[in-house]
């Protein structure tokens, strides 16, 4: 860790190798496409060597890693979606049955469908019950509002439901 923080190429090539692959994963679920990921993902290594100075615990890489990749696919979306519009097209929907249904299914399966859910509602449905943000966090970080993340939330529960259901 202290000599990919000295700028030593070869520590840090085996830090992305033992990270990229989780790392990514985020990303193309966030994004959407491999193209966008790709690009966060290398924006958010060359981030965290430039700042690994600052990690104090260096058992804490991953964890640190993990919210820059984070932070970065948040700032990604709010200056590629349109949430205005999305705001204005999906009044709030109605809380249903909290079960988790999708537990059941391949988690392949399921990844492979978050990926083509349509932006919003797939950006806050990762944030939400991937990454373990709450509907007010996810409002504050995406500049919507918070019965905007829900109702995103609960589209993309139900097109996932709709669309996993067909295949299976």
């Amino acid at each position: 860790m202290l000599k990919a923080g000295k700028g030593d190429r070869n520590a840090q090539a085996d830090l992305y190798r033992q990270y990229s692959k989780a790392m990514f994963n985020i990303c193309i679920r966030m994004t959407g496409n491999r193209s966008d990921a790709e690009d966060l993902l290398q924006d958010a290594f060359i981030n965290a060597f430039e700042s690994i100075g600052q990690l104090k615990e260096p058992a804490a890489f991953g964890g640190w890693l993990r919210r820059i990749v984070v932070n970065k696919c948040i700032r990604f979306s709010k200056n590629s979606f349109q949430w205005k519009q999305l705001e204005e097209d999906h009044n709030e929907l109605a809380e249903e049955n909290q079960e988790q249904w999708w537990m059941t299914i391949k988690s392949e399966l399921i990844h492979e469908e978050i990926k083509n859910l349509p932006n919003g509602c797939r950006q806050v449905f990762v944030l939400y019950v991937l990454e373990d943000f709450g509907h007010k966090d996810i409002a504050e970080n995406l500049g919507i509002s918070e019965s905007t993340s829900k109702s995103q939330y609960q589209r993309a529960r139900s097109l996932l439901k709709e669309r996993i259901i067909k295949k299976i």
